[in-house]
């Protein structure tokens, strides 16, 4: 790595660990593991940035287009549910490690999360996967695979925030509803 890169993953370092800093103190909370994704999802990019335009008709640069678009609309989907039918608010949802939006009142089951519970690290998994395809290596593809890994420790333990907030209705989405893939996974 040259030394801009280092200086901005430092940088980015530092702006992930101010956002996820409440999350830090609670290991088993899903903003610890997600954390941690986002940071080698941020290494990832910057490993792969010098190639984002080389050779961009190239099959994997192909795929890494496709999943990096694709990844707009889990996460487009999924925030505007969030805020729309889950009743954030922050006096009844105290968690401090929680973001703004995370803070839902109320179990949200329509649009996107109709068929899916976690379409925000679907998200995620595209973003993963898009930029490792920039350019394929055997370190971007261990960084890709321990990042998903991270996600769905991420989405597990998000999982078990849901059932104690929301109890037996959350138990119940959770077996008609796939975790990231609908129908599938």
């Amino acid at each position: 790595m040259q030394l801009w890169q280092i200086a901005v993953f430092v940088l980015g370092s530092a702006a992930l660990f101010y956002v996820s800093r409440k999350s830090l103190t609670r290991p088993r909370s899903h903003g610890f593991y997600r954390f941690f994704a986002w940071e080698l999802i941020l290494l990832l990019l910057l490993w792969n940035l010098p190639h984002w335009f080389k050779d961009w008709q190239a099959w994997h640069q192909l795929i890494s287009w496709a999943l990096l678009f694709a990844c707009i609309l889990p996460l487009w989907f999924g925030v505007r549910a969030l805020r729309d039918g889950g009743k954030v608010d922050a006096r009844q949802r105290g968690e401090p490690e929680l973001l703004a939006f995370e803070r839902t009142t109320q179990l949200v089951t329509d649009g996107v999360y109709h068929y899916i519970r976690h379409p925000l690290y679907s998200s995620l998994f595209l973003l993963d996967w898009g930029i490792f395809f920039k350019q394929p290596s055997w370190p971007g593809l261990v960084l890709a695979c321990i990042t998903s890994l991270l996600l769905v420790a991420t989405a597990r333990c998000d999982e078990a925030e849901c059932v104690e907030e929301f109890g037996a209705a959350y138990r119940q989405y959770m077996q008609r509803t796939r975790m990231f893939i609908p129908y599938v996974f």
